[in-house]
């Protein structure tokens, strides 16, 4: 059997195997006991329907359909508001554990889901092309223990992203349970081997098994999560973090952003669940004495243009709204507004590098100096207190 066919016999709970002559000789200086929780917003959010500059009449020219109403906003300050679907979202920011980070994007930004994707994972310049995800170049560097049950879980797709390439210990998880039975099914199996192909495939069952075991979690949580495909996703993840097995980074996906055409309803759908679903998990991270060790943070591969289209949605742009959540961030605005009247070429100027949001979560999240990354040449936001 080729190892190709036996990933796929056990299906979405593949553990990627890791290097075995890696050497773990010293401790790692990285504090990877605080994971960070990575969002996708896959298709590309509408970062000015989500974050929205409801005192700039260039909005509302811009967008006569889609503009968002004034009085429907819910205001952060007296030039920008929410969007009425994030209202959820509200609590976390009086209490300051929400920033929103404006004008996030890239010099010479490319508006192809593939590469501009391709380029967010790598932490790369727009034309340079790189085969490890920006978290596997981390964790190059500065592994996580050994002992920890993986270093990344990639939650609701197959695609491990920024968890791609090098020797990074990285399982795509669409679903707890159906994992540990996958794992379970193959406990028959076992023993030493002889032939090369047999014993790496006895491996890779092997690293599975212990995987499924650390990450097998007996806590029912008394918080009630979102009936749909994205709260499945977060008590899966609340579960991973649940089980104290150890791991550094868990990454989900949200899919549907692409919103060419129809936008209304459903971006204002979309929010409703991202927001519900990150409101349930800072409960189940409270339920765990975990939120002031968790850090959370979406991305998507851009943003949206900021005139509306004929088809009632929004093509594809630059620079876009995030969000940090947790106990440990310092909430608030950061970056640029939207300039709507200095746009190039139809799309908004990007204010903040990515980069320096991954800068943020290496150095001010797990203590790994920002210089030694990415060529040294992106510094941190000063959203999180360390």
């Amino acid at each position: 059997m080729l190892r190709r066919d036996f990933l796929r016999l056990i299906g979405a709970g593949a553990l990627i195997p890791w290097n075995a002559q890696l050497a773990f000789a010293a401790a790692p200086a990285a504090d990877y006991r605080r994971p960070l929780v990575l969002v996708e917003l896959k298709g590309g959010n509408d970062g000015l329907n989500s974050v929205i500059p409801y005192a700039d009449a260039t909005y509302y020219r811009l967008r006569p359909r889609l503009g968002i109403a004034r009085d429907q906003v819910v205001q952060l300050d007296a030039a920008t508001g929410l969007h009425p679907s994030l209202k959820p979202l509200w609590p976390l920011w009086q209490s300051q554990e929400l920033a929103i980070v404006q004008g996030v994007g890239y010099p010479k930004p490319n508006l192809s889901h593939f590469r501009s994707i391709e380029i967010w994972d790598t932490a790369s310049d727009s034309d340079d092309y790189l085969e490890q995800g920006w978290l596997s170049q981390v964790f190059g560097r500065n592994p996580p223990p050994r002992p920890f049950a993986a270093d990344g879980v990639v939650v609701g797709s197959s695609e491990l992203g920024p968890l791609a390439g090098g020797s990074t210990r990285a399982i795509a998880l669409a679903n707890t349970e159906q994992f540990l039975r996958q794992a379970k099914q193959m406990e028959a199996s076992g023993g030493q081997s002889r032939n090369p192909a047999l014993a790496h495939l006895l491996k890779v069952e092997g690293d599975i098994r212990q995987a499924a075991s650390g990450l097998k979690s007996g806590y029912s949580f008394r918080t009630d999560f979102p009936k749909n495909a994205f709260g499945n996703n977060i008590k899966t993840a609340a579960q991973v973090v649940a089980a104290n097995a150890g791991v550094a980074v868990i990454k989900l996906s949200h899919n549907g952003f692409d919103t060419h055409s129809n936008q209304l309803n459903v971006h204002a759908r979309l929010l409703t669940e991202l927001a519900e679903g990150l409101a349930a998990f800072k409960s189940t991270m409270q339920e765990l004495n975990r939120w002031d060790t968790t850090l959370v943070m979406t991305y998507a591969e851009f943003g949206r243009r900021p005139q509306e289209n004929g088809s009632g949605g929004t093509d594809h742009g630059t620079a876009n709204a995030h969000f940090v959540l947790g106990g440990r961030v310092q909430g608030g605005l950061y970056g640029e507004r939207p300039a709507l009247t200095q746009l190039e070429g139809g799309n908004l100027r990007h204010a903040v590098d990515f980069r320096q949001l991954y800068a943020t979560a290496a150095e001010r999240w797990w203590g790994l100096p920002a210089r030694s990354l990415f060529g040294g040449m992106f510094a941190p936001l000063e959203i999180v207190r360390v």
